[in-house]
């Protein structure tokens, strides 16, 4: 519990800042707040078989790992003996709680039950986290008490506890909660804001933890926070635990004006001495220093725990832990390079003698509104490839984004190249439509000479009259010469267009001549000559006009060849 009502009065100067604010950190975590959190979510029995509350542990923990926050659990050791009275009464023993509390202060300390189901806990938690590479130091006592001296020595860059008393122990910044997955944060609380924005320092916490009780002193009854707050802050910081020490709290009540007088208390100058001077490991000491030693990630070790906690195989330990390993590892090598550069040794990636982890990017990502990139790790068994931030690439491995660039920019010329082949192709069906185009004009040429060649033809036709003009009609090998001689011109293109427009053949049984010959385009009255006059019959020719009708079968097949060309070309240009 720690000071009574103590989060509210801080409740201004609570911050949540994102979870990556713990990247680089080292913090130390009062262990049995993690685990009463984490039992608290899971109490019924079958989340506790299961142990979802160690599965709870792991995933918080992995999460702390990728941001390379070095973690150090610190447990509880025995129970202080001025907190005996508040441990039995949490314990709910009944009759112990009438003990005379003056003789309870003669112990020393109480050894806690190490087989308790929550002393099991501790232990399994412990294992994990050994497996992580994660160390674990035994207070002497309360476990927040050597966190706070940890962070108050500057061994640790902050404590992790539920316990609100830790301020009254020295600590100096505080993460009250975690929340992990999308938009992950921590809620923490900074002794610089405390000081500043509520005027309260250590010796006023302390002073207030008197005044509202906490699990050391049972604090003035009826006093609230608001009221104690300004009791405090009327006589300052720097001279409130002197005043108490030497008045007790008697003063408290005539302010208030009760009628109690509280005199010299000696209990309240052991609270004092309690948090003022904790029993804890020194900062120096060689326990201290052998758990603020790096400790290996023992991956067998790991796989063996999960698979007796959780029954995991393998491959999904590895799958959750190994990314977060991979992660830290390149953390690492970021803060190597930047240390360098710091101290003027600016060396190029494959100059470093410490490997890069990462062996290249595969792809980028976007994860969570985060830019990302997918990368191939460099000797890291078990996993391949993993996702990390890309800023963290940036200023671990930044030739490495150099590289992928590169490679797409080159991926990119290839499939343009393998593009120019298909315009090629519309290059030579350029060509091929120019010499269709080429063969129709020379078409078109040669039936303008026989066209050309028609007329004569139509001369001759006159001249084939003018012997016969004595004739009646002429007899049917004239006709079939004529025939043959329009025939052998070429002008003939479609017979079933031909038409002959003359009047009926008189009953006079006089025959007419008819010109069969017609490649321009207006329709001509022509006279025979006048040896034909006699019979008053006048000759009527008819050409035929150049119209697409008129065009012979070969000519519409090749028309209709080149429009599906042309076709053709246009679809595969759009």
């Amino acid at each position: 519990m720690g000071v009574k009502n103590l989060w509210d009065v801080l409740e201004s100067c609570k911050k949540r800042v994102p979870l990556h604010h713990l990247q680089n950190k080292r913090v130390c975590v009062d262990l049995s707040c993690w685990m009463v959190q984490l039992h608290s979510v899971s109490k019924s029995h079958a989340c506790v078989k299961e142990k979802v509350y160690l599965k709870g542990l792991f995933h918080r923990l992995r999460a702390l790992i990728a941001l390379n926050c070095s973690l150090v659990f610190v447990t509880d050791g025995s129970i202080p003996a001025i907190k005996l009275s508040t441990y039995r009464r949490r314990l709910n023993v009944g009759k112990e709680v009438a003990l005379n509390e003056t003789k309870l202060q003669k112990v020393t300390s109480l050894q806690r039950n190490m087989g308790s189901e929550f002393s099991c806990m501790i232990r399994e938690a412990k294992m994990l986290g050994m497996a992580l590479g994660i160390s674990c130091l035994n207070g002497i006592e309360e476990a927040e008490a050597q966190c706070a001296l940890l962070n108050f020595e500057s061994l640790c860059d902050g404590c992790f506890s539920l316990d609100s008393d830790i301020f009254l122990f020295g600590a100096r910044t505080v993460y009250r909660d975690i929340c992990l997955g999308d938009g992950g944060y921590v809620v923490c609380y900074e002794m610089t804001d405390i000081e500043r924005k509520l005027g309260l320092g250590r010796d006023s916490l302390i002073a207030l933890s008197l005044l509202l009780g906490s699990d050391y002193y049972q604090g003035v009854h009826g006093l609230g926070p608001e009221s104690a707050c300004q009791i405090v802050k009327s006589i300052g910081d720097k001279n409130v635990l002197q005043k108490i020490a030497s008045e007790g709290l008697g003063w408290v009540k005539k302010r208030r004006g009760g009628r109690n007088d509280f005199g010299l208390d000696d209990n309240i100058l052991e609270v004092i001495n309690a948090y003022m001077k904790p029993k804890c490991h020194s900062a120096d000491s060689d326990i201290v220093l052998k758990a603020f030693a790096q400790y290996t990630f023992q991956r067998t070790k790991l796989q063996q725990l999960c698979a007796e906690f959780f029954l995991w195989p393998s491959e999904k330990t590895d799958g959750y832990i190994l990314p977060s390993i991979a992660e830290r590892d390149l953390r690492r090598f970021a803060n190597l390079r930047l240390t360098s550069s710091k101290v003027g040794l600016d060396l190029p990636l494959h100059e470093i003698p410490v490997k890069c982890p990462v062996s290249e990017i595969i792809k980028s990502r976007r994860v969570h509104g985060r830019e990302c990139y997918e990368v191939s790790w460099e000797g890291m068994d078990g996993l391949e490839t993993s996702i990390v931030p890309a800023d963290l690439i940036e200023s671990a491995c930044r030739e490495k984004i150099l590289e992928f660039e590169e490679r797409k920019a080159q991926r990119k010329k290839q499939n343009n190249q393998k593009r120019r082949p298909k315009k090629k192709e519309t290059n030579s069906s350029l060509a091929e439509l120019d010499l269709k185009l080429q063969n129709l004009l020379l078409d078109n040429s040669l039936r303008d000479q026989d066209n050309f060649n028609a007329c004569d033809s139509s001369e001759r036709v006159s001249r084939i009259a003018t012997p016969m003009a004595d004739e009646a009609d002429l007899n049917t090998e004239d006709l079939l010469h004529l025939s043959h001689d329009i025939e052998h011109t070429g002008l003939i293109q479609n017979t079933s267009n031909l038409y002959i427009t003359n009047k009926e053949v008189s009953t006079t049984g006089k025959n007419e001549i008819i010109d069969l010959l017609s490649p321009s385009p207006p329709k001509k009255i022509i006279s025979l000559s006048k040896s034909l006059q006699p019979s008053d019959q006048n000759i009527e020719v008819i050409n035929l006009s150049d119209s697409e009708n008129d065009m012979s079968v070969e000519h519409k097949q090749k028309t209709k060849e080149l429009r599906l060309f042309l076709a053709s070309i246009r679809n595969e240009i759009h």
